[in-house]
């Protein structure tokens, strides 16, 4: 084996060629970002500004270093989920149904950064925690996806059979899609409307980013320390996170199964031109060759 085959070189161009429309695309993404959010960050920032010299115009006694210690206590009591509103007694982000879900946003890689362990021991905990949760809920999504598909396609071969019809299976995937995204998407967002004030592009915003595993952090659901959440609040978020992520290796499954049935229909067609095109084909189907074939392997064999 050669350097160049060791190596394999005859890959290196689609690769790169791949690696340019792949910065292509970030760089696109980029640019376009910048131009939406550019103008409006710069308008957020002269507004702060303004506020923060209104605020030390009205409170004389004020100086810059208290406002800054000011400032750390409500940033701090924003890490730590307390409201600053009122008189009220929180448990601030550590309970035990936030710290579920916690643990499920650590083990699905959603990451949304609004809350993380402070101590030493949790952060130890955390990275052996995530160390072996993130593989196993690899597994297990895999798992359920293939499951859900295999059902899924029993499902449409059912009725095929009972109906002696073949296009059930397109509507039986179409049925199966429409019901994930209402089921995920549009329910969700009509709750987390009305529990958490959002508007619904911003519930809906929140719904991909989640179940994207992006997690900006920027909306989060049952964060809100100024409103009282139900205690099922919290399970239905990390059911509807667990289902819905297996909602999605059940749509990349299927998107791998139909990718697998088109290469093998292509292989078969490629395969069938060419045993039609080989000269020696024809010889094989006429049946006078097959019966001297067939006579020729009754003949006994000769002696020696």
């Amino acid at each position: 084996m050669g350097v160049k085959e060791m190596l394999n070189l005859a890959r290196v161009p689609s690769i790169l060629m791949l690696g340019m429309v792949y910065g292509a695309y970030v760089l696109i993404g980029g640019v376009i970002f910048w131009k939406l959010e550019g103008e409006l960050g710069r308008k957020d920032l002269t507004g702060l500004l303004l506020s923060k010299q209104r605020l030390l115009t009205a409170y004389s006694c004020l100086t810059q270093e208290s406002l800054e210690d000011v400032a750390q206590v409500v940033q701090e009591a924003s890490k730590a989920g307390l409201s600053l509103k009122g008189n009220q007694t929180t448990d601030g982000f550590w309970k035990f149904t936030s710290s579920a879900v916690f643990a499920a946003t650590v083990v699905t890689t959603i990451g949304y950064g609004n809350m993380s362990p402070s101590s030493t021991a949790g952060q130890i905990f955390c990275v052996f925690f995530a160390l072996f949760g993130i593989p196993l809920n690899v597994v297990v999504l895999n798992r359920v996806g293939k499951y859900m598909l295999a059902l899924e396609r029993n499902v449409s071969d059912f009725l095929e059979e009972k109906s002696k019809r073949k296009g059930c299976r397109f509507f039986i995937h179409l049925f199966c899609f429409v019901c994930g995204t209402v089921l995920f998407f549009i329910v969700p967002m009509l709750v987390f409307q009305q529990h958490e004030g959002w508007t619904y592009s911003q519930a809906i915003y929140y719904c991909f980013i989640t179940l994207s595993t992006i997690g900006f952090g920027d909306f989060v659901a049952d964060n809100n320390p100024d409103k009282d959440y139900p205690d099922w609040y919290s399970i239905l978020m990390a059911s509807w996170i667990f289902f819905g992520l297996a909602w999605l290796a059940l749509l990349i499954n299927h998107a791998i199964d139909i990718l697998e049935r088109l290469n093998a229909q292509l292989k078969m067609g490629c395969c069938g031109k060419k045993t039609e095109e080989e000269p020696g084909s024809t010889e094989e189907n006429n049946p006078d060759t097959q019966v001297e074939d067939d006579e020729e392997l009754k003949k006994p064999p000769l002696p020696q």
